[in-house]
């Protein structure tokens, strides 16, 4: 199969995409409607696992290892983002003992 003339209609990538799109979607729905800072981190996680679904079943498709590359580095932004994360939220729960978003609107310009 030659994926140059053909479209997204093999059922397996249909299948992983729709998988990534679900998780980013979820993802979403999460980091819009929560107000704990941890819930909203756990969200942008979500996020980026569902986009690396995506590049992975797009490289796999392509017979390309790029995107897999690309999400080996993308796991690495997110560890690091998580460890970042967690550091400032221990921070601001102990300057606030509070993790809800809206007891720091304060912060805002």
């Amino acid at each position: 199969m030659n994926p140059v003339t053909t479209s997204f209609t093999d059922p397996v990538l249909a299948r992983y995409l729709a998988l990534g799109a679900v998780l980013f979607v979820i993802g979403l729905v999460g980091f819009m409607t929560r107000r704990n800072m941890i819930m909203i981190f756990l969200s942008t996680e979500i996020m980026f696992q569902g986009v690396a679904v995506n590049l992975i079943a797009l490289s796999r498709y392509w017979h390309n290892a790029d995107g897999q590359s690309f999400v080996i580095f993308l796991l690495t932004v997110a560890a690091a983002e998580a460890s970042l994360a967690l550091g400032l939220v221990v921070m601001l729960y102990r300057r606030r003992q509070t993790l809800n978003v809206d007891m720091w609107s304060d912060l805002q310009g």
